[in-house]
């Protein structure tokens, strides 16, 4: 079913109020949006509010589940045509309308917010990957169909830089992440580091055993660095330097981190401004040379979120 029909002035109404959003949420998510073609911009931002609005709607609740039901029941809505009286749920109705977002790409957005939820934890890599699969390469794969893109390729490249955003995220939210009672590192390297879970969570505090699992999981996070790097061709050219741009910055954090020590407990990593510029710059030269493109196959953990926009 297709979305509702209403004004172009109340559609403008709506986009005006995810804007809005995205201006009170994320000021990195601003600076990126805004490296992106302003024809892209609208759209971008009710993908962002949606996120923005849905992620509340389970961390802001007394009751995670509820939310989540809600939430569920809210994206059936959208994706019936009949979206709730919300200009969010109006945006992001129009935009997975007009772009043809397969449903379960949000969907599984919306589980990975419930097994934050839940505080699950990850035995090994592959199970951690699976988690941010869905908290991050689900929007990498929304972005690229709104730049008008569905190939395989590029969608199997577009996962593996969410896969190491999130990657980068996690390693610099240690110290915050146990301190709220979360712990995303795989157990399965923990052990080997001889360390306790749940006494990470007791008393958080640098140490070299745990610098030694933070330092392991972004060199997890640089291999998808890397292999991300082969999709910059296959962008659209208007596209690459916000992309390129955002790659740098977030693996700039990695770096960072290394520079304290791997120390994500008491420090927290955060890039200046004059970096970012320099970053900036350096992003520029993938307008000039994008580097060759990549047919390499998806990651397991990203392979159904590729194959769901195969589907007819």
């Amino acid at each position: 079913m297709a979305a509702p029909v209403r004004s172009e002035e109340e559609r403008r109404a709506d986009v005006r109020a995810c804007h809005a959003i995205l201006e009170r949420g994320s000021k990195s998510f601003v600076a990126a949006s805004r490296m992106l073609p302003k024809r892209l911009r609208d759209r971008t931002a009710a993908l962002y509010a949606f996120c923005r609005v849905a992620d509340d709607a389970v961390d802001l609740t007394t009751d995670a589940r509820q939310g989540l039901a809600r939430l569920h029941e809210r994206l059936d809505r959208i994706y019936a045509g009949g979206p709730d009286p919300d200009p969010v749920d109006r945006a992001f109705c129009d935009l997975v309308h007009e772009l043809a977002i397969p449903k379960p790409i949000p969907a599984a957005l919306l589980e990975g917010f419930a097994w934050d939820a839940e505080r699950r934890r990850y035995a090994d890599a592959p199970e951690l990957e699976a988690y941010c699969a869905r908290v991050a390469s689900t929007v990498g794969v929304m972005m690229t169909l709104i730049f008008g893109e569905r190939s395989p390729a590029l969608l199997a490249r577009a996962c593996d830089l969410g896969l190491a955003m999130q990657l980068t995220n996690i390693c610099r939210d240690v110290g915050e992440d146990a301190r709220a009672g979360r712990v995303y590192l795989p157990l399965e390297w923990l052990a080997e580091a001889g360390l306790d879970p749940d006494g990470l969570v007791a008393r958080p505090e640098p140490s070299p055993a745990l610098a030694s699992v933070v330092k392991r999981t972004l060199a997890l996070a640089d291999e998808f660095y890397r292999r991300a790097d082969g999709g910059m061709a296959l962008y659209p050219r208007d596209c690459r330097l916000g992309i390129r741009a955002a790659r740098l910055i977030y693996a700039e954090i990695g770096r960072v981190i290394a520079r304290n020590g791997y120390d994500s407990v008491t420090i927290r990593a955060y890039t200046g401004k004059a970096r970012k510029l320099l970053l900036l710059g350096r992003a520029l030269t993938v307008l000039l040379w994008p580097g060759r493109p990549s047919d390499a196959p998806p990651a397991p953990a990203v392979k159904f979120l590729v194959d769901a926009v195969a589907q007819p």
